[in-house]
């Protein structure tokens, strides 16, 4: 198989970290692109019609995109319990809350990196981090009891999250305020696959 990807990306990191949390990391050749909404890389418009990544090239089949998408197969793939039955609901919760989040903490990465200075509507940008902070909110609030117990991928899709808001948002403290969940993401974080995945 192979994992069009490109390591900054956080979507991209939760796939990495989940091939490695389920051993399958060996069996996935990484092609590294370099792709933005405004040019496309020609690799990651083959794979997937919308032209983002990740996206995973299978030899039996179509390829498969979207992170969500992606880590479900592979979990199956490889019998892990990363959404087990009892909580699965909850799991999937929590998944598209952390990708929610990331998708307003990327895009507002985008308006300051593809638009002009003089056409960055910082009225919008703000809204956006709006978006992020009720995601945290609620997380620290109301999840943090269910990112502790068995590794699944609630946990994996909300570590890189953060992870994300570190690396590229770090200006913003997202940790104030949210006791409960820093100190959730300062054990995780130390996890080997986080380590390994780390952007830089």
């Amino acid at each position: 198989m192979q994992l069009i990807f490109s390591p900054p990306s956080p979507f991209v990191r939760k796939v990495h970290v989940t091939l490695i949390e389920t051993g399958q990391l060996d069996d996935v050749e990484l092609v590294n692109v370099a792709t933005t909404p405004l040019k496309t890389d020609a690799r990651a418009a083959s794979a997937n019609p919308l032209g983002r990544i990740p996206a995973l090239l299978r030899p039996d089949g179509p390829a498969l995109y979207d992170s969500r998408v992606i880590c479900r197969f592979l979990a199956a793939r490889a019998g892990a319990d990363l959404y087990p039955d009892d909580i699965l609901w909850e799991i999937l919760t929590l998944e598209a809350t952390a990708d929610g989040l990331l998708d307003s903490a990327v895009s507002m990465v985008y308006e300051h990196r593809l638009r002009p200075a003089e056409m960055v509507y910082a009225p919008w940008v703000e809204a956006q981090w709006g978006k992020v902070s009720g995601a945290l909110d609620a997380l620290n609030e109301r999840w943090t009891s269910h990112l502790k117990g068995p590794h699944n991928m609630g946990q994996i899709a909300v570590g890189c999250a953060l992870g994300y808001l570190d690396f590229r948002h770090s200006d913003r403290d997202w940790r104030k305020g949210r006791d409960a969940l820093a100190a959730w993401y300062a054990d995780y974080a130390q996890r080997e696959a986080m380590q390994a995945t780390m952007p830089s």
